[in-house]
């Protein structure tokens, strides 16, 4: 269970306690807390959301595609064999891709493939809310785009992932 913090509690913790607290928040890339604790104190939660969110779209390139392919594939190998943070374990649990049929996991698994293989990134998709129709309806439309396009909507969508995370943790 992600403990809840007030946003006083954030703004007095010490650099390293604040890393620590919020540097899973962006997929296996602290540097995004880190860049954002610099940015303390935070006024409200949505000057913290979205100071991560800048930190994340102002990176270098390659800062941005490592993020990008920190993150799992959705109901694929991580999830099977348990690899998956406590976060996207929850996420992905929420909206039942822990629970698919072996056609729909069969589905799911192409579709990563021929994601992975057209991009050379993973398919970020910000599940909570969704569902698995949605995730797939949007799987299909975004093959269809050029990969800068997808880019830019992996980082669109880990924005948004980084978002629901903030708002899980902080009051």
């Amino acid at each position: 269970m992600t403990q809840n913090y007030s946003l006083d509690a954030v703004n007095t913790m010490d650099t390293a306690t604040f890393a620590d607290v919020f540097g899973d928040i962006a997929e296996h890339s602290p540097w995004v807390a880190e860049g954002a604790g610099l940015v303390r104190p935070f006024p409200s939660r949505e000057v913290m959301i979205d100071v991560f969110a800048h930190v994340m779209q102002t990176a270098e390139h390659e800062a941005q595609l490592a993020l990008i392919r920190a993150h799992p594939d959705l109901a694929g190998k991580a999830a099977l064999s348990g690899e998956l943070t406590e976060d996207s374990k929850s996420e992905q649990a929420g909206v039942g891709l822990d629970q698919l049929s072996a056609e729909e996991f069969a589905r799911f698994t192409d579709l990563n493939n021929r994601y992975l293989t057209r991009f050379g990134f993973p398919f970020i998709f910000a599940v909570k809310g969704a569902t698995k129709f949605m995730i797939l309806d949007a799987f299909e439309k975004r093959l269809n785009n050029d990969r800068e396009v997808e880019f830019q909507t992996a980082l669109a969508q880990i924005a948004k992932i980084i978002r629901f995370r903030l708002e899980d943790r902080v009051q």
